[in-house]
């Protein structure tokens, strides 16, 4: 009797020992299964990780050619302010009769007209570095009203498109542009007045008409300040 109950209490916990020993291995599959899924987790954390940072450098990179761009526009315009400059300080200093023939400009006909001349361009000039562009327009164009045909003259009409540039309106500037091309062909602004025509269309958005006009700089004005400036800039047109 004894016997008959040992072996059945034995035979109960046999049954119950397979039954642990199966939910064990159950777990322990289990448990392998949460490893997998927790490296694979771990895995896709460390792709989006490196994902992230790759797409961090790309922003960095497409903000800093922008502030590139924005800081070789603003380059372009300050060089030609300082050419402009230089030129108008070579006409302060003076230029001889033979050097106004050799540049197809005429000479001065009366001492009295000559003072008058001088004294209103100036005048106009100071307006414009002072940065009053309306005004200085104004006073542009009662020098050319007074005298159309002088060595200045193609520099004040020059001027009056600056004006228009610099105050943003880019399609007026390119008008009054085109008036130093077709007015002084002969003249030194011709260079400068197709290049910022070139930079007026960029501001406006047609990259077509800058290349275009750019690319003329270089081919017809090859040694000459607006063409380094040209070749530079054609560079950043994409």
């Amino acid at each position: 009797m004894k016997l008959a109950t040992l072996q059945k209490d034995l035979s109960k916990l046999q049954e119950t020992t397979g039954i642990n020993s199966k939910f064990i291995n159950s777990t322990r599959k289990s448990q392998a299964n949460v490893d997998a899924d927790t490296i694979d987790l771990r895995s896709s954390v460390q792709k989006l990780r490196g994902t992230t940072e790759r797409l961090k450098v790309k922003l960095a990179n497409l903000e800093s050619k922008k502030k590139s761009e924005n800081l070789n526009d603003s380059l372009l315009d300050i060089s030609n302010r300082l050419a402009y400059l230089e030129n108008y300080l070579c006409i302060d200093k003076g230029e001889s009769k033979t050097e106004n023939s050799e540049k197809g400009l005429p000479s001065p006909i009366k001492k009295g007209e000559s003072t008058s001349k001088e004294k209103t361009y100036s005048n106009a000039y100071r307006i414009f570095k002072n940065g009053e562009y309306g005004l200085a327009k104004e006073e542009f164009r009662k020098f050319l009203k007074s005298f159309p045909n002088t060595e200045y003259s193609d520099n004040a009409q020059f001027w009056i498109a600056e004006c228009n540039y610099f105050e943003g309106k880019y399609e007026e500037a390119i008008v009054e542009y085109e008036g130093v091309i077709q007015n002084y062909p002969k003249g030194n602004k011709v260079p400068n007045a197709f290049l910022k025509q070139a930079l007026s269309f960029l501001k406006l958005g047609d990259k077509s008409s800058a290349r275009l006009l750019l690319q003329r700089v270089i081919k017809d004005y090859p040694n000459t300040t607006p063409a380094r400036i040209a070749r530079k800039k054609l560079l950043n047109i994409k």
